[in-house]
C-alpha cells in the first residue's frame, strides 16, 4: 500500500533500535489528550464538568445535531483496524498495529488538524467488529478503517455504511485509488489519450486494486479496457479458481491468461502486487508512451531506473518517496475527512472521491509556491512526466482538496451543514496548517536533493553517533564523526551503535593529514590576539571544535554541529576563533516557537546580550532574512516592555531608535515598535493601535535583550507546552549549528539538516 503512514522504505533508512527509542522516549507513544478549555479555577470546572455539563446534555438530547456545537465530534476521526493485515507484515493482531494506528491518527492532526484516535478491536469475525465500530458512532465524525484483511475489508465498510450515518472509509482501498486516479488523470493528458479509449491492465486484486478499478470506472474508464490480474493470472468470464464477488465484478471477456500476456500493448499498467512482478520484456511489451504505476511496497513492481534502461518514452509513478510521482496517501485522507467533517457529510461517495483526484490532479499542474520550490534548491518542479502528482508538503493541499471535496458532497446532497463561502473557508483550511513542520519536511526534501557533508563535532557521545547515523539514513549526506575511533568503536558496540554503514565517516583530529592546514590557517586568526602557535596546536589537537570548524572554514565538510558536552556561549567562541560573520551581516540566535499551529521566530536567543538600538535593527534584518528563506512572509515586531511610548524608558527607547533606523534602512519587510508581547500577537488587542504598520500578529519578535529572549522561549516551551527548535545561528559565513546539551537525537538530526539547508543557500 503506497502510503507514507505505511513503509514506504526499508529498515535500511531507519534502524530497529531508532524506532524502538522514538517510540519509547518520554510519554510512551504518539499521542496525548488535551484540553482545548481552560481548567484553573473552580468556575472552570464547573463549567466543564458538573453542574454546567449538563446544560450541553440537555440541548444534544432535544437536538443531536447540536453533538457537533458543543463536543469534539465534528473534528473527531477513529482510526480502526483489527490488525490482519499490517502494513505489508500480515496478521499481527489488533495490539500489535497500534503504532500504526496512532501513526495514521498522528498524520491526521499533522496535515489536516482533523483531531483521531485509534481503536484496536480484538477480532476477526466480521460480524463481531461491525457490530463494536457501529455503536461507536456517536462519538466520532467518521470512521478510518485501517490494515484490515481482504474480502473481510469490502464487507465491514458496505456494512457500516449502510448502518452509520457518519463517513466510513477503507484508506488501503480508496485512498491509494484517489491518488493513483490523480496521477493517472494527468498521465493521459501527457500522452495525449482519454478515458475512453486507453487500455489498462492492473496486477493485483487486492483492497486497493479492486478500488482503484472501481473509481476509474466510475470516472469514465470504459470497463472492457481494463484486464484485471491475480497470481493465478488473468480474471476472466467463466474463470472459477480463486475467486470471489469482488473479482468476478470485473472479469472481462479475453482469451489472454497471463500478465505477460495481458500487458502486451495496454497503455497503463497499475501494479499493486509484488516486487518485480513486471518484466524487462513486459515493459517493452507495451504500447508507445506507456503509463506505467509501479505501486507495490516497499519495492515496486519495477524500478524507475530499469525502465529507463528499456526505453524513455514512459511515464513512471511508484509508492516510493525517493522516487518522482509518489502515489502516497497523506495526499488524500487527511483532506478528504477534513472536507467531509467541514460540512457534516453522512457518507463519502464517488463524486467526493472524484473530487478529491481531480484536485490533486489540477494542482500538480500549477506553478509551484516558492516554499515547495525551494526543496528543489533551484529546480522547480513543473508539470510532466517527473511530475504528474503534488508532493506531500505542497501548503496548498489543505485548501485545495478539501474544498473540492465538501463543494462535491454540498452538491451530491450528503452534506448536513453546507459552506456558504467557500473562498472564506479556503482561508480558514490555510490557517490549519503547520508551519513548522512544513518547513522541515522541505527543508529535509531539499538538502535529500542536494546531500551535504556535516561534522558532527563531538563524535564520541552516543547522542551524536545516533543522529549522525539517522543524519545518514535520512540520506541528507555523509556525516562525519570527530573522535578518536577507538575510543568510538567501543561505545558503539556497547551502546548497540553500527558505525559501519554508508554515509559515516570517522575522523581523528590528531591523525589527520589536515593538520598542518588547519594549524596554519587558526594561527593565522589568532597570532595577535595573543595565541602562540603552540597554543593553536593544542586546540586543533584536542579540542574538536576548533578541528571541525577549521574543517568548515577551509571547505573540507559543508556545516558543522556540536553542543552536547559544553555551553552555548563556549561552543560559540570556540567556532567564532575560526569563522566570521558573513560580510556585512550579524551573527545572532533565532528560535523557531511552535503552539497550537501558530509559528514564530525569536531574536536574537544566542548572542547579544543588550544589544543597542543598531544591533536591534541588524537583528531584525537577519530574522527577517532567516523567515523569508523558511518560506514566510516576515511581519517583524519589536518587542518591550513598552507599546508605542508609554511606560516611558531608556530601554524602550533603544527599541524605538532601532525602529527609525529600519526606517531609513528602507528595509523590505513589514515592522514595528516598540511594542508589548500581547500587541504584537493578539489581533484584537493590536486593533486598539490604528496606526499600528503590522498587516496582521507578528511572526517575527525581536526581543530587547537575550535574557528576556532566552527566558521566554524557555517558558513557552515549559509552561505553554510550545516546541521550540533553536537557537539557530544565522549570519555566519560558514554554515554552524549548535545544540543545547539537553538535546535528543531528533533535535540535532534537525540542527544537521538546517545546516546542510544553509550550506546550500
Amino acid at each position: 500500500m503506497p502510503a507514507t503512514d505505511k513503509s514506504d522504505r526499508t529498515m535500511t533508512s531507519v534502524t530497529a533500535q531508532e524506532a524502538l527509542d522514538f517510540h519509547a522516549q518520554g510519554r510512551p507513544g504518539k499521542l496525548e489528550i488535551s484540553p482545548t478549555k481552560p481548567m484553573a479555577t473552580q468556575r472552570d470546572l464547573s463549567l466543564a464538568y458538573s453542574p454546567g455539563v449538563a446544560v450541553p446534555v440537555k440541548a444534544i438530547a432535544e437536538d443531536p445535531a447540536t453533538a457537533y456545537d458543543y463536543t469534539a465530534r465534528g473534528n473527531m476521526v477513529a482510526v480502526i483496524s483489527n490488525g490482519t493485515a499490517i502494513l505489508g507484515l500480515g496478521n499481527l493482531g489488533a495490539l500489535a498495529s497500534k503504532p500504526v494506528m496512532e501513526g495514521k491518527a498522528v498524520l491526521f492532526k499533522r496535515f489536516a488538524d482533523v483531531d483521531s484516535i485509534d481503536l484496536e478491536v480484538d477480532t476477526e469475525n466480521v460480524d463481531e467488529f461491525i457490530n463494536c465500530v457501529r455503536f461507536l458512532g456517536p462519538s466520532f465524525g467518521g470512521i478510518n478503517l485501517e490494515d484490515i484483511k481482504a474480502p473481510d475489508c469490502f464487507i465491514i465498510e458496505q456494512r457500516l455504511r449502510e448502518v452509520m450515518d457518519i463517513p466510513v472509509f477503507h484508506d488501503d482501498q480508496h485512498g491509494t485509488a484517489i491518488i493513483a486516479a490523480a496521477g493517472l488523470i494527468n498521465a493521459l493528458t501527457l500522452t495525449g489519450r482519454d478515458f475512453k479509449t486507453t487500455k489498462l491492465v492492473c496486477n493485483g486484486a487486492g483492497a486497493a486494486a479492486i478500488a482503484c478499478i472501481e473509481l476509474i470506472k466510475a470516472m469514465g474508464f470504459n470497463s472492457e479496457n481494463i484486464i484485471l490480474c491475480d497470481t493465478k493470472g488473468v480474471i476472466y468470464k467463466g474463470r472459477t479458481d480463486g475467486m470471489n464477488q469482488w473479482k468476478s465484478a470485473h472479469a472481462v471477456e479475453t482469451d489472454r491468461r497471463t500478465l505477460a500476456e495481458a500487458v502486451e500493448g495496454a497503455d497503463v499498467f497499475f501494479g499493486l502486487s509484488a516486487k518485480g512482478a513486471l518484466s524487462p520484456d513486459m515493459v517493452r511489451s507495451l504500447a508507445p508512451k506507456p503509463i506505467i504505476f509501479a505501486m507495490a511496497n516497499p519495492d515496486p513492481e519495477i524500478t524507475p531506473e530499469e525502465v529507463t534502461q528499456i526505453r524513455d518514452d514512459a511515464i513512471v509513478a511508484t509508492g516510493r518517496s525517493d522516487y518522482p510521482n509518489q502515489v502516497n496517501n497523506v495526499l488524500g485522507f487527511p483532506y478528504i475527512f477534513r472536507g467531509a467533517l467541514d460540512v457534516r457529510a453522512s457518507t463519502i461517495n464517488d463524486a467526493m472521491k472524484i473530487a478529491a483526484a481531480e484536485s490533486l490532479a489540477s494542482l500538480a499542474k500549477e506553478d509551484v509556491p516558492d516554499d515547495v520550490a525551494a526543496a528543489y534548491q533551484g529546480n522547480r518542479p513543473r508539470f510532466g512526466p517527473q511530475y504528474i502528482i503534488p508532493v506531500p508538503f505542497d501548503p496548498r493541499l489543505i485548501s485545495a482538496i478539501p474544498m473540492a471535496v465538501a463543494k462535491a458532497a454540498m452538491e451530491t446532497g450528503v452534506a448536513r451543514k453546507p459552506i456558504a463561502d467557500l473562498n472564506a473557508y479556503g482561508q480558514q483550511l490555510s490557517a490549519r496548517r503547520d508551519p513548522i513542520a512544513s518547513t522541515l519536511q522541505r527543508i529535509f526534501e531539499r538538502v535529500r536533493r542536494h546531500p551535504k557533508r556535516i561534522v558532527f563535532a563531538e563524535g564520541e557521545e552516543v547522542q551524536m553517533m545516533r543522529s549522525a547515523i539517522a543524519y545518514a539514513n535520512q540520506q541528507l549526506g555523509t556525516a562525519i564523526l570527530l573522535g578518536r575511533e577507538e575510543q568510538m568503536r567501543e561505545t558503539a558496540e556497547r551502546e548497540g551503535i553500527d558505525l559501519n554503514r554508508p554515509g559515516i565517516q570517522i575522523v581523528n583530529a590528531r591523525l589527520s593529514k589536515r593538520v598542518s592546514a588547519y594549524t596554519d590557517f587558526l594561527y593565522a586568526r589568532l597570532q595577535r590576539k595573543g595565541y602562540l602557535f603552540r597554543d593553536v596546536q593544542r586546540l586543533i589537537n584536542n579540542d574538536r571544535n576548533h578541528f571541525a570548524a577549521c574543517m568548515v572554514a577551509l571547505g573540507d565538510a559543508d556545516g558543522m554541529v556540536t553542543g552536547l558536552t559544553r555551553n552555548y556561549s563556549t561552543a560559540l567562541e570556540d567556532v567564532r576563533r575560526c569563522i566570521d560573520a558573513k560580510p556585512g551581516h550579524r551573527v545572532i540566535g533565532v528560535s523557531i516557537a511552535l503552539c497550537r499551529g501558530r509559528t514564530v521566530l525569536v531574536a536574537d536567543t544566542a548572542v547579544h546580550d543588550m544589544p543597542s538600538a543598531e544591533e536591534l535593527a541588524d537583528i531584525a534584518e537577519e530574522a527577517a532574512g532567516l523567515a523569508k528563506r523558511l518560506g514566510y512572509v516576515p511581519r517583524v515586531a519589536m518587542l518591550a516592555y513598552s507599546t508605542f511610548g508609554h511606560p516611558s524608558g531608556e530601554r524602550s527607547e533603544r527599541v524605538r531608535e532601532a525602529v527609525k533606523i529600519l526606517d531609513r534602512r528602507r528595509v523590505d519587510f513589514e515592522y514595528d515598535g516598540e511594542m508589548a508581547a500581547d500587541v504584537a500577537l493578539n489581533a484584537r488587542v493590536m486593533e486598539q493601535y490604528p496606526f499600528c504598520r503590522l498587516s496582521g500578529t507578528a511572526n517575527v519578535l525581536v526581543m530587547p535583550a537575550f535574557h528576556s529572549a532566552s527566558i521566554s522561549t524557555k517558558m513557552l516551551q515549559e509552561l505553554g507546552g510550545s516546541t521550540v527548535i533553536g537557537p539557530l545561528l544565522v549570519g555566519f559565513d560558514k554554515s554552524v549549528q549548535i545544540a543545547s546539551m539537553s538535546a535528543k537525537d531528533s533535535d540535532i538530526v534537525n540542527l544537521a539538516a538546517i545546516a546542510a539547508y544553509n550550506a546550500g543557500t
